[in-house]
């Protein structure tokens, strides 16, 4: 029978039940976050929202579609990061959030200019 040793130390054969594993055996990778922490991060998207309003209702001609997709950007990659818990798993699933949101926001970008929002 082969044995695969886990990152955790124990040896585990194929085949083998490996659901008995105790949770806190396994690494984590990521810090855990305070509640201090969540509630820094809440009050940067509470901002973050407040400016976005603030935004809608001043007069800023055509920068304000710039403005918003640069707020709701960093809003994204923030609850991306911390409440989906992407910044301490692989790579690749930051990787497919972020390219859906890049790929989100030039399709978006293209309808505006298709409609021609952008001219003056």
């Amino acid at each position: 029978m082969s044995t695969d040793t886990t990152t955790t130390g124990t040896e585990h054969h194929f085949g083998e039940d490996i659901t008995a594993i105790e949770p806190d055996a396994i690494p984590h990778e990521h810090k855990d976050l305070r509640d201090r922490d969540y509630v820094f991060i809440a009050f940067l998207l509470l901002i973050l929202t407040a400016l976005e309003v603030a935004a809608s209702y001043i007069e800023l001609g055509s920068l304000l579609v710039p403005i918003l997709l640069i707020m709701m950007a960093i809003k994204f990659v923030t609850v991306a990061s911390f409440f989906m818990h992407l910044r301490g798993d692989a790579r690749i699933f930051s990787w497919m959030f972020y390219a859906g949101l890049f790929l989100a926001v030039g399709v978006y970008a293209a309808a505006l200019t298709t409609f021609h929002f952008f001219a003056p």
